[in-house]
């Protein structure tokens, strides 16, 4: 068997593995339980998320990830051999040509961990596409054209902001506030408005059930439990959508902020393009109810979802590489070792 073309979404949150001719073959959180003792892998992905704060001493469930970079070189590279043999699924008599997507303001040294990471964990050629650029293929968007497109990506750990135009990045930003942000931010207010803390999963459980960004024209309400810091006995709570409007005010105004910013340094020219086509919001954390409503309020420029927002950057990563595959593309341009 020859060998396989991949496209890897290395996410704070999430891997998702592309594989040419296939399409999207994995999705799981990125997140590794590991037996301090041992320094053997317990689990990972899914099976490895659901021990996060339930695991006993000896066993710690880490997310290698953070902010869009590789925070523990190591255990990345271990998660990502596993996620490539669990979506190969059969031995390779060749090495496979991996394309990794990373955020737009990464240093050349932490591109650099990136494409070790992937050479170890079995790449013949390790090749680096930032991730706006992989959205915006990802979301169907002629990146070749002389015509200005704006993608706003928001991920686990950052949101990259940037306007797109003949195949090249011409104005962009990257934040470190996104889909984990506003996971703290419901944490910080629960604790302070409510005196009960409560875990990271029931914090994105808030998020992506009565979570909001603007006011929603029916209110919801939902209960969730945590432990009382006064008595530090387990408490429910009733939480209104309200609530979490206020909770998660800070963390949208910095994206829409952050837009704005990128809209400024535009050229005219692109920028009328823009107003004429819109905002394409890709990654899960777009799909934050009334996020693309607050944007189009606050720029007056109709903004829209991606239609498979979540493995944007994912379908991007894997059409490039279909690309590299095809002689579209030189991989040398895209060779972090240059």
């Amino acid at each position: 068997m020859f060998g396989t073309d991949i496209g890897i979404d290395l996410g704070t949150a999430s891997v998702l593995v592309y594989i040419r001719g296939k399409g999207t073959v994995l999705q799981e959180p990125s997140v590794v339980a590991i037996d301090r003792n041992t320094d053997e892998i317990i689990a990972v992905g899914e099976e490895a998320r659901r021990m996060l704060g339930r695991t006993p001493g000896n066993i710690v469930a880490i997310r290698p990830m953070r902010e869009g970079v590789i925070s523990d070189y190591r255990v990345t590279q271990r998660m990502l051999k596993y996620f490539i043999d669990k979506a190969v699924g059969r031995p390779l008599m060749r090495k496979p040509r991996i394309a990794v997507c990373v955020p737009s303001s990464v240093t050349e040294v932490e591109r650099k961990a990136v494409k070790d990471a992937a050479r170890q964990a079995g790449a013949r050629q390790a090749l680096i596409i930032e991730e706006p650029i992989a959205a915006a293929i990802g979301a169907g968007i002629d990146i070749a054209r002389a015509c200005g497109s704006m993608v706003v990506d928001i991920g686990g750990g950052t949101t990259d902001v940037a306007v797109i135009s003949l195949g090249n990045t011409v104005v962009s930003t990257s934040i470190k506030v996104a889909g984990d942000n506003f996971d703290d931010a419901i944490i910080r207010y629960m604790r302070k408005k409510h005196n009960v803390l409560i875990g990271e999963r029931s914090a994105e459980d808030l998020k992506i059930n009565i979570g909001t960004a603007f006011p929603r024209t029916m209110s919801q309400t939902m209960d969730v439990r945590g432990r009382n810091l006064v008595t530090g006995l387990p408490k429910t709570i009733n939480v209104s959508t309200e609530e979490m409007q206020e909770a998660l005010h800070e963390a949208a105004t910095a994206v829409v902020d952050a837009v704005h910013s990128v809209l400024e340094r535009t050229p005219p020219e692109l920028a009328a393009d823009i107003a004429d086509r819109g905002i394409v919001m890709t990654g899960g954390g777009s799909l934050l109810y009334g996020l693309d409503k607050l944007l189009k309020d606050r720029t007056g420029i109709n903004t829209l979802i991606a239609e498979e927002a979540v493995s944007c950057v994912a379908i991007g990563t894997g059409r490039f590489i279909e690309f590299v595959s095809s002689g579209k593309i030189n991989p040398a341009d895209y060779d972090s070792d240059r």
